[in-house]
């Protein structure tokens, strides 16, 4: 699967978990998920490439509580159990 489509599926994640997601130029060395007025927020660096973008929202995500409970294509889920086991 390609990797925009990934990245699309992740996001899609995210919001489904109430997350908003945020695109915006960071340059290129930043994106994760902080909180923000009580509102969890992924930001997604437009600077950074498509690889580094899905994995820094892939490792964002990875430590979510919940995610055992959301359907999750399995190569989306491959790519964050990545993260969740370093």
């Amino acid at each position: 699967m390609e990797q925009n489509v990934l990245l699309a599926e992740l996001l899609d994640l995210a919001e489904k978990l109430k997350i908003e997601v945020r695109h915006e130029f960071l340059g290129g060395e930043g994106g994760g998920l902080c909180c923000l007025r009580g509102q969890q927020v992924l930001f997604v660096d437009t600077a950074a490439s498509l690889p580094d973008q899905l994995a820094q929202s892939a490792k964002a995500m990875s430590g979510l509580p919940g995610l055992e409970d959301q359907y999750i294509l399995p190569q989306v889920r491959q790519i964050i159990d990545q993260f969740r086991d370093e």
